[in-house]
């Protein structure tokens, strides 16, 4: 018997990953964040399957499903939305699964800061504008930073910043980054990306909190801050130049002198 921590993806059924959906599939007992997970990836379960919504839940409830069913001989698909890596959780509950000598394995998911770079069909890399991709959070009512993980720090990298769980915090996060990227650098406020219900907020760092105030947004969202979201000019990746050569592209292709 095995617990499957499974990432459900950013929220359209069909982005879940193959493995994901079959371990879904064959599981007798599947608990899921409801508030973040579609219905339709938990309807795959099996016929008499045990689904609980674990959102209502407690650490310790949540372990007491799985001892049960590790107690019975069933496996369970434990689903998380995004990947479960980034601000899952899942590491307390693994945790205590080792103390029960429960075994446990991990399915990734596709990330919401992809999934929204898909959705907006930008590169969140660019030659010459931004090479690294930093993926944070601020702390609201959440546990708090690590020491020298505030966005005054990070922010002096200059890199994209993908910041999870903090859109009713947009105040610092503008009053962190202006003087640092400048108030005309572009930001995206990405709202359930690829539900239904999608929505994008376009701005800058000097107009990003009136639209999101305007637009009602309050929770479940990302903000995407960088240079490269604003159509900034960058040089072609040297990767598909004609001079230059790989394992896959050799040296024969050099143009002769």
């Amino acid at each position: 018997m095995t617990v499957h921590f499974i990432g459900a993806g950013p929220g359209a059924p069909d982005l879940i990953t193959v493995r994901g959906l079959g371990l879904i599939r064959r599981c007798p007992v599947c608990l899921y964040a409801g508030s973040l997970v579609p219905a339709e990836v938990v309807a795959e379960a099996p016929p008499g399957a045990r689904v609980v919504d674990t959102a209502p839940l407690h650490l310790d409830q949540i372990v007491a499903e799985m001892e049960a069913a590790h107690a019975a001989g069933l496996e369970v698909a434990r689903v998380h939305s995004g990947d479960p890596s980034l601000y899952g959780a899942i590491a307390e509950q693994m945790r205590r699964l080792d103390g029960l000598g429960i075994p446990y394995d991990v399915t990734p998911g596709v990330p919401a800061f992809a999934a929204a770079a898909a959705a907006l069909a930008t590169e969140l890399t660019l030659p010459d504008i931004s090479q690294t991709v930093i993926l944070t959070r601020t702390a609201v009512r959440s546990s708090k930073m690590p020491g020298g993980e505030d966005l005054a720090t990070l922010g002096r990298s200059g890199a994209t910043l993908a910041i999870h769980l903090s859109v009713a915090n947009l105040a610092h996060v503008v009053a962190e980054l202006t003087p640092l990227y400048g108030a005309d650098c572009p930001v995206v406020v990405a709202s359930r990306v690829s539900w239904p219900d999608q929505s994008f907020i376009s701005g800058t760092l000097a107009d990003i909190r009136d639209k999101v105030k305007a637009a009602g947004l309050v929770r479940t969202a990302l903000i995407l801050v960088g240079r490269v979201l604003g159509g900034a000019d960058f040089s072609e990746s040297r990767l598909y130049a004609p001079d230059h050569t790989h394992s896959s592209r050799p040296g024969s292709s050099r143009p002769k002198t």
